[in-house]
C-alpha cells in the first residue's frame, strides 16, 4: 500500500510539469547520447601526485580509491567525492577535470575519490547487467558504507562518522541516497545537477537510454521493474522525509541549462554537445526544483538550494559549486 500511495503522490505532484519534462527529454534522448549524464567536458586526463591509490576488497573485487590528505594531517574531517555516469576505472572525473582536491585539502579536509562505477548510481544492483557481459552485480552502496569505510578507519584512522559526500549528476543523486540511509556516516550531502526525482514521468525511459549508452548496462538489473520498492528506495524525491528527519545538511544546486561565455572560451564544446548538455541540465533543473518543492512541503529543512543563471551539464560548473559550497561543508564536518 505504501508503494501505491507514494506513486499516486508523485504522479499528482508532477502532473503539471509532464509536458516540460518530456520536451526536454526529446532534446537530450532522441539525439545520440555521445555525452550523456555525468560529464560533457572533453576529458583531459590529469593525475595529481598529491594523491595516492587506496585499494580495498569488495564483493565486486578490488576497488581503487584516490586519497588526498588534509594539510594539517587530521583524520576527523572526511568527504567522499562521487563521479558521474561515465566514471572511468583509472581516475575519478573530479581528478581528471578539476583541481578541487587541492582546495579541499587546503581547508584541512581529507578527500576520498572512489574510482569506477560507470552507470552504477553507486547502489547495490539486483543482478549483473545481462547486456554487456557483467558477471558480478554492482554493490557500490555496500562498498562505500561498509568495506571502504572500515578500511579507511582501520588503515588510515579516518573518522567513520560525520563525513560528507557530494557528487555530480549520477553522483549527486547517490549522495542524497547514501546520506538518507547512513546518517551516522554522512551528515553532509551535496548534489550538483543531480537527478533527484527519478520517479517523474519519462525519467525511467531517459535513464534506460543513458545506461545503455554509457557501458551497455541494462537498467532492469539495477533496481528491478518500475515502481518496485528499490526504485522508490533510491529516489531522493521519495525519501526526502528521511533526509529532513536525519537533519542532513544538504547543498543542492543546478544550472539553468543556458550556456555561458565559458562554454565558448574556457570549456569549448561543439554545437551538438552544447545542445545535449543544455538538455541534460534542463532535466536536472526540473528534477531539482521538484525535490525542493517536496522538501518545502515537509517544513523547515537543513538544506541550501543554489540555482545559477547560466550553466550546462559540464565540469566547470560543478567545480564552481565545490568552491561555493566549501565554507559550508567545512563548518559541518568532523
Amino acid at each position: 500500500m505504501r508503494s501505491v500511495r507514494v506513486r499516486e503522490w508523485v504522479q499528482r505532484s508532477m502532473a503539471g510539469s509532464v509536458r516540460a519534462v518530456l520536451a526536454v527529454l526529446a532534446v537530450a534522448v532522441t539525439v545520440p547520447l555521445a555525452g550523456t549524464i555525468g560529464g560533457m567536458t572533453p576529458a583531459h586526463a590529469s593525475f595529481d601526485p598529491g594523491g595516492y591509490d587506496f585499494w580495498v576488497d569488495s564483493d565486486m573485487g578490488p576497488i581503487k580509491s584516490r586519497i588526498f590528505r588534509a594539510h594539517d594531517g587530521n583524520t576527523r574531517r572526511v568527504v567522499y567525492a562521487l563521479d558521474g555516469l561515465r566514471a572511468r576505472n583509472d581516475l575519478s572525473g573530479w581528478e581528471i577535470n578539476t583541481d578541487i582536491e587541492r582546495a579541499l585539502t587546503a581547508w584541512n579536509i581529507n578527500v576520498v575519490m572512489p574510482v569506477g562505477g560507470q552507470s552504477s548510481f553507486y547502489s547495490d544492483w539486483v543482478a549483473p547487467s545481462d547486456t554487456n557481459g557483467q558477471t558480478v552485480p554492482y554493490a557500490w552502496e555496500t562498498f562505500l558504507t561498509r568495506d571502504l569505510r572500515r578500511a579507511l578507519a582501520a588503515r588510515l584512522g579516518f573518522n567513520p562518522r560525520g563525513n560528507g559526500v557530494f557528487g555530480l549528476s549520477m553522483g549527486g543523486s547517490a549522495a542524497l541516497v547514501l546520506a538518507a540511509y547512513h546518517p551516522d556516516q554522512f551528515r553532509y550531502a551535496g548534489s550538483y545537477s543531480g537527478y533527484l526525482n527519478i520517479s517523474a514521468p519519462g525519467m525511467r525511459e531517459a535513464l534506460r537510454a543513458a545506461l545503455l549508452d554509457a557501458g551497455g548496462f541494462n537498467i532492469d538489473d539495477m533496481w528491478g521493474p518500475p515502481w518496485s520498492e528499490l526504485w522508490l528506495r533510491n529516489d531522493p524525491f521519495v525519501i526526502a522525509p528521511m533526509l529532513r528527519d536525519n537533519g542532513t545538511r544538504m547543498w543542492i544546486s543546478s544550472g539553468s541549462g543556458v550556456p555561458g561565455p565559458r562554454d565558448v572560451v574556457e570549456n569549448p564544446l561543439d554545437a551538438y554537445n552544447v545542445t545535449v548538455a543544455m538538455g541534460l541540465e534542463s532535466i536536472a533543473l526540473t528534477n531539482t526544483r521538484a525535490f525542493q518543492g517536496r522538501m518545502d512541503s515537509l517544513g523547515p529543512s537543513n538544506a541550501v538550494f543554489d540555482y545559477t543563471s547560466e550553466g550546462v551539464h559540464a565540469w566547470p560548473y560543478w567545480s564552481d559549486q565545490v568552491y561555493k559550497m566549501l565554507p559550508d561543508l567545512s563548518a559541518n564536518l568532523g
